[in-house]
């Protein structure tokens, strides 16, 4: 059997980008929760903000690792797999790359070990300067990198010469059709990533009857981030979606399994497409509701994915199930945080088991929503790499051969594989210690040395029991 470059290719460059994306998603979010801590403990001195900061700059710091070693790779694909596109796009692509290192990249590694290594060395507003500088550096990394990605998607500011793409007009280019709500989108995809793995932990800890104050705190911060950011997410992501019917009709036809043009379009809770024949079978619909969320019109048209030939459609069974486990996990999400407003009264929100335990249980939704996500959005693009402009077939490299595309698919799992293991293993090592571990560094503090025992936590409702503990 003839091995495929283009298609091999094409499924080390998912691996290799769906392996670092998760990393940046949960670091932005929690930069920035970082800097609300440092904030906290600057203005109040209450040491329970400046543990919890110290805490979750230790998980920062080997997920921040993760995410460089992941990433670096990822350039050496563009000359490698990808070498006609790495040419004809090298005038936009190149410098917008350069761009992100130097503006960004560099700033979160410098500020980053102030955080980590200068609590006590430094003032404590520059420490606080160096925990601002460490978040706003990941919002300028996400500005370069979805700036590049979403010129892929909706390609402006730029004109053909001579087989090369040259930038016309940087703004443009840089600022795109779907920048903006692509932006938007992965921002509160980061905070609620973020939201939810510190609330998962915070709840893990309470549950075991550790640092109950602390974690009382953190849970509850989070619960009320969650409760902003998941319904804002999800109206964000309908302009998103708006956008994208505008740009990409084809992508949209394929989240929504819609093969014919026409109005009045069913929404599909469930369906299995089936693109040979270009039909569904098991439908499970909701009439005319698809044409009122991407039209805001009953009656609206929504397009079908026969307009184009079958071999420039997407592939629609994976983009449709994507979408919809994207858009599931997201409601799951909103149901959740409001789960926790309803419990608020009485506090039981940390102290109701059953709770805790599915908080634990979220944390790792985030990512599984981010990962469906971008498979929506980049498998929802094929053929093209440059929408429009390039298929994904013209950027291949042309000497690439099937068993050297295999064999450095193989080489990126086994490395990864390695990076992974390393990177959770020292990740459960922090957990694993908690906030205890700054007792032993810093003994002065007045906190208990060891870990609090589930005495400490009552699951009663009775509110003079729940308070034995300090909480």
């Amino acid at each position: 059997m003839e091995l495929d470059p283009l298609l091999l290719s094409r499924i080390q460059f998912a691996f290799v980008v769906s392996f670092h994306a998760i990393f940046p998603v949960f670091t932005i979010g929690l930069a920035s929760y970082i800097a609300l801590l440092e904030s906290l403990a600057f203005k109040t001195g209450n040491p329970v903000w400046e543990r919890l900061s110290g805490f979750w700059t230790k998980v920062f710091a080997v997920v921040f690792g993760m995410g460089v070693v992941s990433g670096i790779v990822m350039s050496f694909q563009f000359g490698t797999n990808w070498s006609n596109f790495s040419q004809a796009s090298a005038n936009f692509l190149g410098p917008v790359l350069s761009y992100e290192v130097v503006t960004a990249f560099f700033l979160e590694a410098a500020f980053l070990g102030v955080l980590l290594f200068g609590r006590d060395k430094v003032p404590k507003g520059v420490h606080l300067f160096a925990a601002i500088m460490v978040a706003v550096g990941t919002f300028i990394s996400s500005f370069w990198i979805l700036s590049a990605n979403s010129w892929m998607h909706t390609p402006a500011g730029v004109e053909w010469r001579e087989g090369m793409l040259y930038v016309t007009s940087w703004s443009e280019a840089l600022f795109n059709p779907s920048f903006g709500w692509r932006f938007l989108h992965m921002a509160m995809a980061s905070f609620l990533t973020g939201g939810f793995v510190v609330a998962g932990v915070s709840a893990w800890y309470l549950l075991r009857g550790r640092e109950v104050e602390a974690n009382r705190k953190a849970l509850s911060m989070c619960l009320w981030l969650l409760l902003i950011i998941a319904p804002s997410q999800a109206v964000i992501g309908d302009f998103h979606g708006l956008n994208t019917l505008e740009h990409q009709p084809m992508k949209v036809a394929a989240m929504e399994g819609n093969w014919e043009t026409s109005t009045n379009v069913p929404l599909l809770l469930f369906a299995i497409p089936d693109q040979a024949n270009q039909t569904n079978h098991f439908e499970i619909a909701v009439p005319g509701l698809a044409s009122f969320i991407l039209t805001h019109d009953w009656n609206g048209e929504v397009p079908g994915l026969n307009e184009v030939a079958t071999e420039e459609q997407p592939p629609v069974a994976i983009v449709f199930w994507s979408f919809r486990v994207m858009v599931g996990l997201g409601l799951l999400m909103i149901a959740v945080a409001v789960t926790g407003l309803v419990l608020r009264k009485g506090k039981r929100y940390y102290r109701t088991p059953w709770f805790l335990q599915v908080m634990r249980v979220m944390s790792i939704t985030p990512f599984i929503a981010v990962l469906a996500g971008w498979f929506v959005t980049e498998i929802g693009r094929t053929p093209w790499l440059v929408y429009g402009m390039m298929t994904q077939a013209e950027g291949l490299t042309p000497s690439l051969t099937g068993g050297m595309a295999l064999f450095t698919l193989i080489g990126y799992v086994l490395v990864y594989a390695l990076v992974f293991s390393a990177g959770v293993y020292y990740l459960m090592r922090v957990l694993h210690d908690g906030l205890e571990a700054d007792d032993e560094v810093n003994p002065d503090h007045d906190r208990p040395k060891r870990p609090l025992s589930a005495a400490h936590v009552s699951f009663e409702y009775n509110p003079h029991e729940t308070r034995k503990g300090g909480v």
